[in-house]
């Protein structure tokens, strides 16, 4: 058997595990990802991403590539069967606080590929395919991996492991990690097309709530477009995801010749969260940790910011800048986010699901009346600031997200780079940060803040002396005084 060795064995090579090896790769990390199919799948999953995830997507060196073949659109709509707005979710096209727009509709495999491009240019970091771990063994000052490759069996000796291996997770199964069920399960028929005719689709994404047929209509990136249908209590998979029934399915849409199909499949919309996402030197991301209902468009969204704040913090335990207990922080920081994300999404989705006439009716009464009344919950999407963890709590902005500002085409984090940023009102005006200048100083004044040190996911970590700053950050590290 082949022996191996690496600082992180990243097990799952799909967008969230790809990042995570790019963000440690960056900052020296010797990273490997084992991904035990051949290649990308090659058909859409997620459909959107928004300003944060492209951020992150930033810090890997791939926005610019990802946002060439994304779209967008400035509204997301929650009509009723006979098309009166239940809720109107504007501005979706403009500038969020991570300096990219606020919704940007992809084709993951294109933006997978991209991601795998970038990494393959990263020294110390590699990915290998036809890879599959079919064991753990754990040992005081790392794990090893038992791997099944096309050559034969390897052992891949590694201090941690993430597993970032989907829903199903051989990884958290191994481990022993049971997923807690928040109640929310149902199978749609989702449709993807190729588009051939943009000028005959909807410009606004939607949400078709028909008690007769709940229906989703998104714009995709890469010349794309989805529908997604619900399948009602009693009815047959598979003779809905029939051809003629498809084609039943999008007649009421006028798309005949504007589009045309390039995969169906049936996918159980779930929300479960696991357990524990941390056990000994094995970590879990992405879905391997979490499962989102599609409807807020978050769940690409959180794995990638599970890759974002473990990025640095694994990289600060193996380099010796942190006590491993930082690693700690990881759930208690993600978990409250992510339990709001999956309550918008759930709400979302049982507004949409109903699929009773009468109970469909009193629903559109009460909504109706509400956004008469100016009381409807129309605009942005907001989820919860970090609140325990690696942030200096009590102190204004603390366990915010830091907005990136843009001037003349450059982005703060250009400048300010993938470490901890201390920024005082001094260093606002130097030459680097000079182009930010006026948006650093506002939000300093708007938290009346002397100094800012945010960490390098852009969270707050918190304000006050920059002094002070500096010894609570280090304190909060495990660091020695």
């Amino acid at each position: 058997m082949t022996a191996d060795s690496c600082d992180v064995l990243i097990v799952g090579g799909g967008p969230v595990g790809v990042t995570l090896a790019i963000l440690l790769a960056r900052r020296g990390i010797d990273v490997l990802v084992a991904e035990k199919e051949p290649g990308i799948y090659p058909l859409p999953r997620a459909a959107h991403l928004d300003h944060e995830a492209i951020r992150i997507l930033q810090e890997a060196g791939v926005a610019d590539e990802v946002m060439a073949g994304c779209r967008s659109t400035d509204r997301y709509d929650f009509l009723t069967a006979a098309g009166e707005v239940l809720l109107r979710f504007e501005g979706s096209a403009g500038i969020g606080p991570g300096g990219w727009p606020l919704a940007n509709m992809i084709h993951q495999p294109s933006v997978e590929a991209a991601l795998r491009r970038r990494l393959a240019d990263m020294p110390g970091a590699r990915l290998e395919s036809r890879w599959e771990v079919t064991a753990l063994e754990d040992a005081p000052d790392g794990l090893t991996a038992r791997i099944a490759t096309p050559s034969g069996e390897r052992a891949v000796r590694a201090q941690y492991v993430v597993a970032a291996d989907g829903a199903r997770s051989p990884m958290r199964h191994l481990a022993g990690i049971a997923m807690q069920d928040l109640g929310f399960e149902e199978p749609w028929l989702v449709i993807d097309t190729l588009v051939l005719d943009a000028a005959r689709l909807p410009a606004a994404n939607l949400q078709i709530c028909d008690p007769a047929r709940p229906t989703t209509c998104v714009l995709m990136g890469e010349g794309r477009h989805r529908w997604e249908f619900m399948i009602r209590p009693g009815e047959d998979a598979d003779a809905l995801a029939t051809d003629d029934s498809i084609a039943a399915l999008l007649a009421p849409w006028n798309v005949e010749g504007a589009v045309t199909l390039e995969r169906k499949a049936i996918y159980t919309f779930r929300a479960r969260i696991a357990e524990r996402w941390r056990k000994g030197r094995l970590l879990l991301a992405g879905d391997a940790a979490h499962q989102t209902p599609p409807f807020a468009g978050q769940g690409l969204c959180s794995g990638l910011r599970d890759a974002a704040n473990l990025g640095w913090k694994l990289a600060m335990v193996l380099k010796g800048d942190a006590a491993d207990t930082v690693l700690d922080s990881y759930q208690p920081e993600r978990e409250p986010n992510l339990r709001a994300t999956i309550d918008m999404a759930m709400l979302m989705g049982r507004t949409v699901c109903i699929t009773d006439p009468e109970a469909a009716a009193a629903r559109d009464a009460q909504m109706l009346a509400a956004r008469a009344a100016g009381h409807s919950p129309d605009g942005a999407l907001h989820y919860p600031a970090i609140a325990g963890g690696l942030v200096l709590a009590g102190t204004p902005g603390a366990g915010g997200y830091f907005p990136q500002p843009v001037a003349g085409g450059a982005r703060l984090d250009s400048v300010s780079g993938d470490a901890p940023f201390l920024l005082t009102r001094d260093m606002a005006g130097s030459a680097p940060l000079a182009p930010f200048r006026a948006a650093l100083l506002d939000w300093l004044d708007a938290h009346s803040a002397e100094a800012v040190l945010v960490r390098p996911d852009h969270h707050v970590f918190g304000t006050g002396p920059a002094e002070a700053l500096l010894a609570a950050w280090n304190q909060a590290l495990g660091r020695a005084a």
